[in-house]
């Protein structure tokens, strides 16, 4: 599995609140790697009206910019684009997430021990303050943070170019594009490696940019749990 070359593609709608502290994470996770790999981070900026151009420009990162409102097509046109600049794997986070300083060399110690082509990571949720304590106690008890989890989450995917294109990409889809990703590995009998060394804490917030994704997740538990 060539691993040399790291992208890391991060779509964003409006995150400027958030932005700056994602990518000064990937960041750091990328400053644990050895001299012999390299990484390059693309923000794939779709629809947005605040600063979040801005603060990606001073973060030093490359970018491209979009109007497509749709995650599917935005995490699309960010991987191909990262594979035609050289690409041979492409690691996945959100903009509203953070990734720990071992986010990359966790992937890298999975593929040389076992080689992959996709590994589903987990996530944790940063504060739990603002939600009632049975919704916190609902989440943990659903959520198998071990090795071997079947969670799928587009804040913490990763996977090699090679399969991506042969398996036809992400889907243009507004939600649960990483799903259908993963079903399309399985599909094909890409290996896959299902772990929870590779970790990602993403945000809390119950304002969904996606209908039917995380965020509207815990908004579910939480209304369930408020009624």
């Amino acid at each position: 599995m060539n691993t040399t070359n790291i992208a890391i593609v991060i779509p964003a709608h409006n995150e400027a609140l958030t932005i700056s502290k994602c990518l000064a994470s990937v960041q750091t996770a990328i400053e644990q790697l050895p001299s012999t790999i390299t990484a390059t981070v693309l923000v794939v900026l779709d629809s947005c009206s605040d600063d979040t151009l801005t603060l990606v420009k001073h973060a030093g990162v490359d970018y491209l910019c979009c109007d497509y409102r749709c995650v599917g097509q935005v995490r699309d046109l960010g991987i191909r684009h990262a594979i035609a600049s050289g690409a041979t794997w492409l690691a996945c986070t959100d903009a509203d997430s953070l990734v720990t300083a071992d986010w990359l060399t966790q992937q890298i110690a999975h593929i040389n021990h076992q080689p992959t082509a996709m590994i589903c990571g987990v996530v944790s949720v940063d504060d739990w303050a603002h939600l009632t304590p049975q919704t916190r106690k609902d989440y943990i008890a659903h959520y198998q943070d071990k090795m071997g989890h079947r969670h799928i989450h587009g804040a913490n995917l990763s996977f090699s170019s090679a399969a991506y294109l042969a398996v036809g990409g992400f889907a243009a889809l507004p939600c649960h594009e990483d799903v259908d990703l993963v079903k399309k590995f399985e599909k094909q009998n890409f290996a896959i490696t299902w772990s929870n060394r590779v970790r990602v804490i993403t945000s809390s917030r119950l304002q969904a940019r996606a209908a039917e994704g995380f965020a509207a997740f815990l908004a579910n538990l939480e209304t369930s749990n408020s009624q």
